[in-house]
This record gives structure tokens, C-alpha cells and sequence, in this order.
């Protein structure tokens, strides 16, 4: 279906990773405005070996199965190999990484690109955009930037919080880093960012609020969610604790040090802490051991439902996060979302889930002693929670479309 908005110009979208399941160059298909989408990896089923495939599940989306699609895969292969043995990681990788897919997007370009007199749009992320943007400005392109988290403004909280971080090696971005993106910020004509947050963040940096727009992210329940029924006990107790769902990496800005303090105070009431994801602070033995605390480690995409569906609330205290697309994966599974008011606008305070006052422990524990007192208040909320048309993928089509429409 289109949006039916009428527009010469057609995108190319640019994208390192599978970002959000791949919901822009998604969207400008179902729109028709897609000319290209330029990636690093796609990985058609059964195209290559199950070893390959199972190692990178998720780099390829049916909704894009007749889109032209340009991938990089051997010379992505190549980047990786070449970068394990070098012994590159943290913001060495990441920062190679970067240029390297720029650099293989601008081969490309030059080789098949649309023809500079033809109208186009080029979307490309935050730092994985600088060299992209240059070509296109030289070729007379419009440019639009995905602002991904709340940019320079969001290091500094987390700088702050890690102040007091016992050892975690939490690093900063090396300087060049930000002086890439602010120049990106400059070559962009419009910037994209997913919440009223990130704008706020990014205008305090300096980055002119007349470029921003707040587009929220795009989420499409599955089948198995949209037919999911979710069931409360009438009381929570030790045989049937209610279980918090934490489901992000476990790191100072994810709030996870107040998240771990909530339960030490919960410690002895019929609640159960569920965290998911690769760990980035330093757990005392304590906790490892705790009887009211489960860890399982980082998962694979593929089996990040199973946590959704047994879990009675999800919960996401974080200091800084431009959106977070798990509220929406939770929210789709029915499951009543704990928030803090420093990310998306998802939650809608005792509707859907709760919004916290602050991000501190005693803050956390008050609210889910509240809740193990009232099944029926979260049964309620759980009635309310699902995948609202504003994050639907018809929504952000729309929003392209009037991006395109509006030069």
C-alpha cells in the first residue's frame, strides 16, 4: 500500500549491520522510493553454508527479496578475517569498520550509481556516513542522516555514570570519532533521530534543530506474537515469583547497577530477575549466586522471543538510549514495559506499563513491590500493550515519504 504521496525522487539507503531488522530500506520499498539498498552482508537461506548462515542469522529480510540489493559479502568475509587476525577490537574495530564499509558503499557508487542528474536521496547511519555524504554532495544528492543514539551529549552521561564504575574498562570514543560526526551533521540536509531525547541531546550539542526530525522506530509483530495470549497468576509466590525481564548489554547506561541494587532490597520477595545479554560491568560473586537472579548470557536474535513470552514484565531503567527497540518487541508480545523517560516515547504511564521518576534502585524496587501486590494491575496493562500504528512500518513509509516530498 502506498502512502499516496507522489515523488520523482527515488533513495538509495545505505547500511552497515542489520539495524532494525532492516525497517528503512523496508519501508521505501513498500513506497516504491527505493532505488538501492547498499549493505555489507546479505545472506540469501540456504545460499551459502549452515555454519555461515547460523553465525550471521538475520542478514538478509524477505520484504527486500525482489529489491535491488548490493552487498559486499566476500570483501566483508575478507575485512573480518583480516581484522580477527590483526587483533582489532573495541573502538579500533568498530572505527575501521566504519570507513571500510563508507569506503566499499563509494567504489560502488562510482562504478553503477544513478546518474547525476537524476533526483536521489542517500540514507546512510551515523558514523558510517561522512565518505557516503561527500559523494553524494558532490553528485548534487540529497542527504539524510540516521542519527542512531542521542550522539556526543549521550557519552558524557555515560562518562559520568562510569566515574564511579569499579574496573568495567569502559572506554570513551577517541576524539576523531566526534569530529567525524559532526561533519556528517554539516553534510546532511535533514537528520533523523528516533525520539524527542536524542533531539534534545543532539541541540545541545550545537547541531541546528531546523535539520532534526523525530521519526520513531518501526517494529512488525510475528505471527506466533500477534496470536499470543499472556496469562497472570492471582498472587506471585516463591513457586510462581514474578519475573522481571532485562533483556539489553548489561552496562552502567543500560541502568543495570540500579537494576542489581533493586534486587538486593527485593531479596526474600516472590520476584525473579531475568538478565539477557553480554556483560559489561564487574558482578560481584554475590550476585552470580543469587537465588532471585538468573543470567543467561548473550542469545542469538532468533531466540529472543522464548524470554518475551515467559516473562510478566519487561524493564528498561536506562540513562540514555535514543529508542530502544526492545520496548516495541516486548509491547508485541503483550508483556507490560518498565521504563525510564530517557529513550523512546513508548510507554504510556500506567496504560501500557510504568514510567519511572527516577533511575535509582529504591525507585525500581517500589514500583515492582507495587506490582507483586496487584497481578491484576499488570493483567490490565498487558491488555494495552502491543505495537501502536505510530511504530508501525506503514508510519516511518509515510514519514520517508514526506521527508522526500518536502524538497
Amino acid at each position: 500500500m502506498k502512502s499516496g504521496l507522489t515523488t520523482d525522487r527515488t533513495w538509495l539507503s545505505c547500511q552497515l549491520g542489520a539495524r532494525e531488522h532492516y525497517a528503512v530500506p523496508r519501508a521505501l520499498q513498500r513506497d516504491g522510493l527505493l532505488r538501492e539498498f547498499l549493505t555489507d552482508l546479505w545472506i540469501r537461506p540456504r545460499s551459502l553454508t549452515k555454519h555461515w548462515v547460523n553465525k550471521r542469522a538475520g542478514r538478509f529480510h524477505p520484504a527486500l527479496a525482489q529489491a535491488r540489493v548490493s552487498a559486499a559479502n566476500a570483501a566483508a568475509f575478507a575485512f573480518e578475517m583480516k581484522s580477527r587476525a590483526g587483533g582489532l577490537n573495541g573502538w579500533d574495530l568498530t572505527v575501521r569498520r566504519n570507513e571500510w564499509f563508507q569506503r566499499n558503499v563509494v567504489t560502488r557508487l562510482q562504478r553503477g550509481g544513478p546518474a547525476n542528474s537524476q533526483p536521489v536521496t542517500v540514507f546512510a547511519y551515523s558514523y558510517a556516513a561522512e565518505h557516503i555524504f561527500n559523494h553524494a554532495r558532490e553528485r548534487g544528492w540529497r542527504t539524510v542522516l540516521g542519527q542512531i543514539d542521542p550522539g556526543a551529549a549521550d557519552e558524557k552521561i555515560v562518562a559520568r555514570l562510569h566515574e564511579h564504575a569499579n574496573g568495567d574498562g569502559w572506554q570513551p570514543a577517541p576524539p576523531d570519532y566526534w569530529a567525524k560526526w559532526r561533519r556528517e551533521c554539516e553534510l546532511a540536509d535533514e537528520i533523523v533521530v528516533n525520539s524527542n531525547w536524542s533531539r534534545e541531546a543532539l541541540v545541545s550539542e550545537g547541531i541546528p534543530e531546523s535539520k532534526i526530525r523525530v521519526l520513531p522506530l518501526a517494529f512488525e509483530a510475528s505471527r506466533d506474537a500477534q496470536t499470543f495470549q499472556r496469562h497472570y497468576p492471582s498472587s506471585f509466590t516463591p513457586a510462581r515469583p514474578l519475573r522481571v525481564l532485562f533483556l539489553a548489554q548489561i552496562n552502567v547506561r543500560k541502568g543495570a547497577r540500579e537494576l542489581l541494587n533493586a534486587a538486593r532490597i527485593l531479596a526474600g520477595e516472590p520476584v525473579e530477575f531475568w538478565f539477557v545479554g553480554p556483560q559489561h560491568i564487574h558482578i560481584t560473586p554475590d550476585l552470580h549466586v543469587a537465588p532471585n537472579l538468573k543470567w543467561f548470557g548473550a542469545v542469538p536474535r532468533t531466540e529472543v522471543d522464548r524470554f518475551y513470552r515467559a516473562a510478566d514484565v519487561f524493564i528498561l531503567p536506562t540513562f540514555s538510549d535514543g529508542f530502544a527497540l526492545t520496548q516495541l518487541e516486548a509491547q508485541s508480545w503483550k508483556l507490560p514495559v518498565i521504563a525510564s523517560r530517557f529513550c523512546g516515547e513508548v510507554v504510556q504511564h500506567e496504560r501500557n506499563g510504568l514510567l519511572l521518576e527516577e533511575v535509582s534502585a529504591q525507585a525500581i524496587a517500589n514500583v515492582l513491590s507495587e506490582l507483586l501486590q496487584a497481578p491484576q494491575r499488570l493483567a490490565a496493562m498487558a491488555q494495552e500493550s502491543y505495537v501502536r500504528e505510530e511504530f508501525s512500518l506503514a508510519a516511518l513509509a509515510s514519514s520517508l515519504s514526506q521527508l522526500s516530498c518536502s524538497h
